[in-house]
């Protein structure tokens, strides 16, 4: 066999290889968007790709309209495909602030913190900050003279 034989047979194996690798991601992909339209069913506590949490209410095929309670009383429309995935409580995070106010809280209580960790770590320092005077003498070096040309 000549290099040609050889090269080709292995171009012809990564191309099969590469196609059966396709075939299964598509396989698996299906298998989970059927999975998660089983999941979608009105009452079930959803999250939309662009961030919105709330319960589903109806979903209609025909238009791709889907209903989403965001609170009591409020009734978001959106298109159906941007259902992104259903949230259980187990994805909940339970340190994550519940409202905006705590998460304002949260965030001022630790800018304070790191300000007061860089005053440390600044009055620990010995060294000059950039642009900071180091001598105390405000008096400035005397100018050499110049010669003057005599022409």
């Amino acid at each position: 066999m000549d290099q040609n034989t050889v090269f080709n047979i292995i171009l012809i194996v990564v191309a099969v290889g590469l196609v059966f690798v396709m075939f299964r991601n598509s396989r698996k992909r299906k298998a989970m968007l059927e999975e998660q339209k089983k999941q979608m069913v009105p009452g079930a506590e959803i999250m939309t790709n662009f961030g919105l949490f709330g319960t589903l209410v109806s979903v209609d095929e025909v238009t791709n309209v889907a209903e989403v309670e965001v609170t009591p009383g409020t009734i978001v429309k959106v298109h159906r495909q941007t259902l992104s995935k259903v949230v259980t409580p187990d994805e909940i995070d339970s340190d994550a602030p519940r409202s905006v106010e705590e998460a304002m809280e949260r965030a001022n209580r630790e800018a304070a913190e790191r300000e007061a960790d860089s005053a440390k770590q600044l009055e620990a320092q010995d060294e000059p900050q950039f642009g900071e005077r180091t001598t105390t003498d405000t008096e400035k070096p005397a100018r050499r003279a110049t010669k003057k040309s005599t022409d």
